[in-house]
C-alpha cells in the first residue's frame, strides 16, 4: 500500500516552509535514511531523509513551492513490489477533493448563480490545499499579485488543481481566469473584490525602486522583533569598560594556542566573560514564562551571527565552564555553519542569553532588542582610545561601551546593574573568569 510523504517539522516552532530542491524524481528507488529534499525554514535550509523504503511514485509539491504547511502531503511513495503507477494515480487523489468541500455549496445568495449540480459547484476546489490555501506555483503566484487577480478565484490546470502560469493568461485584476466548468459559481462572488487588497508593491512611489520578496528569515524576524518590542518591557543599562588589560592577556593566550591552530576573538572572550557573569548574578539568568519563572544553572550564550538574509543566533553552550578555546573554537564552526544554513535546530534555538557585538562596524553604542523568550541581550560596541581616568589620573585607555537590554518583568533594574558590574569587572581583570 502507498505511502504519503509530508512536510516534516524541521524545529519545534516551524509552520511552514519552502520546498527549495527535490534531491529525488519520481520513479527513484530510495533507501530509509536516503536524503528526500531540501526545505527552507525560518532560519536555515535542511536536509529531510526518508524514513520508509520504496519508490517515489509522485511528486505532488513542486520545488520552489514557498507556504507549505507542516504535515501536507508532498510525495506518494509506492511500497516494494507495488505497481508505481497505480499508487501514482491512487495516491495523488487526497488532495483532489476532500469530502467536506461539498459542503462549501450552501443555499444560493440572491446575488449568486445557483448552481448546476453539486458534482459541478466542486469543480474549483482542487486549487485548494490544506484547509483554505490556494494551490499555485511561485510564478503564478508572482503573476497574479503583479495582475491584482484573486487566485480562490482562478480554476488550475495543472497536477490536482494547481494553478499555473498559462490559467492567468488574459485574467484581469479581480476576475478569474476561464474555468474549466463554466457553470459552476464562483468561489470569490461573497468576497471582497480583489483590487481592495491590492499590495502595497504595485504603489507608485515616483522614484525608481525595486520590489525584493521577503523570505521566511525575514518574515520571521520581523516577527519576532516586533512581538519583543510590542510586548516586552525593555531597560538598558550602560557601561564603558576598558579593555587594555583583556587585549594583553588575548595576545599571550594566542601566542601559547599558535601550536594548536586556535586564534582566540576579543568577542570569544567576551562570551565567556558574560556566561560567568550571569553565574554570578543568577537573577539575571532567567526567562519570563507566564506565572512562573524559569532559572537556568548554566550560561548558553546565544551569539547573534549576520548571514545572508538575516540574523541567526547559534548557541555557545555552557559558556560559563567551557575554555576560551573550546569556545573560540566551537564559535568558528557555528558561524560557519551558519552563512552555509548547515546549523541544526538544537543549534540555534534555546540560550539563556545572548550577545550581539557590533564593535567591527565602528558602532560605538547601540541598544539591542531581547531575543524572546530570553531575558536579557548583551550589545557591545567597539573598542576605542579614549581619555579615561586609570588609577585617579586621566589617561588614553582602550574603552568600549556594553548595554544590557533586559526584560523587566523577570529581571529588575539593581540586578541588571549588578550583572553588568559584574561583567564590568571580569572584562577589565579577565584572569578572573579563567580561574
Amino acid at each position: 500500500m502507498s505511502k504519503t510523504i509530508q512536510m516534516p517539522a524541521l524545529s519545534p516552532t516551524m509552520e511552514e516552509g519552502t520546498l527549495a530542491k527535490w534531491l529525488v524524481k519520481e520513479g527513484d528507488a530510495v533507501s530509509s535514511g536516503d536524503l528526500l529534499a531540501e526545505i527552507e525554514t525560518d532560519k536555515a535550509t535542511m536536509e529531510f531523509e526518508a524514513v520508509d523504503e520504496g519508490t517515489i511514485a509522485k511528486i505532488l509539491v513542486a520545488e520552489g513551492t514557498e507556504g507549505v504547511k507542516v504535515g501536507a502531503v508532498i510525495a506518494i511513495l509506492a511500497e516494494e513490489g507495488e505497481d508505481v503507477a497505480q499508487a501514482a494515480k491512487d495516491g495523488g487523489q487526497p488532495d483532489a477533493a476532500p469530502a467536506p468541500k461539498a459542503k462549501a455549496a450552501p443555499a444560493p445568495k440572491a446575488e449568486e448563480a445557483p448552481a448546476a449540480a453539486p458534482a459541478q459547484a466542486a469543480a474549483p476546489a482542487p486549487a485548494k490545499q490544506d484547509g483554505d490555501r490556494v494551490k499555485a506555483s511561485p510564478l503564478a503566484r508572482r503573476l497574479a499579485q503583479e495582475k491584482g487577480v484573486d487566485l480562490a478565484s482562478v480554476a488550475g490546470s495543472g497536477p490536482n488543481g494547481r494553478i499555473v502560469k498559462a490559467d492567468l493568461e488574459g485574467a484581469k485584476p479581480g476576475v478569474a481566469a476561464p474555468a474549466a466548468a463554466p457553470s459552476a459559481p464562483a468561489p470569490s462572488a461573497a468576497r471582497a473584490p480583489a483590487t481592495a487588497a491590492a499590495p502595497a508593491a504595485v504603489q507608485d512611489f515616483g522614484i525608481p525602486h525595486d520590489v525584493v520578496k521577503l523570505s521566511n528569515m525575514r518574515k520571521t524576524i520581523a516577527r519576532r522583533l516586533t512581538e519583543s518590542k510590542q510586548q516586552v518591557p525593555h531597560i538598558y543599562l550602560t557601561v564603558d569598560i576598558q579593555l587594555d588589560k583583556l587585549l594583553k592577556l588575548r595576545g599571550e593566550l594566542n601566542d601559547g594556542l599558535a601550536p594548536r591552530g586556535v586564534k582566540l576573538s576579543v568577542n570569544d572572550l567576551l562570551i565567556k566573560a558574560l556566561g560567568v557573569a550571569l553565574i554570578q548574578v543568577p537573577e539575571c539568568n532567567v526567562q519570563f514564562a507566564g506565572d512562573q519563572m524559569l532559572k537556568f544553572q548554566r550560561a548558553d550564550i546565544s551569539v547573534a551571527v549576520s548571514i545572508p538574509g538575516g540574523l541567526i543566533t547559534p548557541i555557545v553552550t555552557q559558556a560559563d565552564s567551557r575554555g576560551v578555546a573550546a569556545i573560540s573554537t566551537a564559535m568558528k564552526d557555528l558561524a560557519g555553519r551558519a552563512k552555509e544554513g548547515k546549523l541544526k535546530p538544537e543549534e540555534y534555538q534555546g540560550g539563556t542569553a545572548s550577545l550581539s557585538n557590533m564593535g567591527m562596524f565602528g558602532i560605538k553604542q547601540f541598544e539591542a532588542v531581547i531575543n524572546p523568550p530570553q531575558g536579557m541581550i548583551m550589545a557591545i560596541g567597539a573598542g576605542e582610545k579614549r581619555p579615561y581616568v586609570v588609577d585617579d589620573s586621566l589617561q588614553i585607555a582602550t574603552v568600549m561601551s556594553a548595554t544590557g537590554s533586559f526584560d523587566h518583568r523577570a529581571i529588575d533594574g539593581a540586578d541588571g546593574a549588578r550583572l553588568m558590574q559584574a561583567f564590568k569587572q571580569l572584562v577589565e581583570n579577565p584572569l578572573g573568569m579563567l580561574a
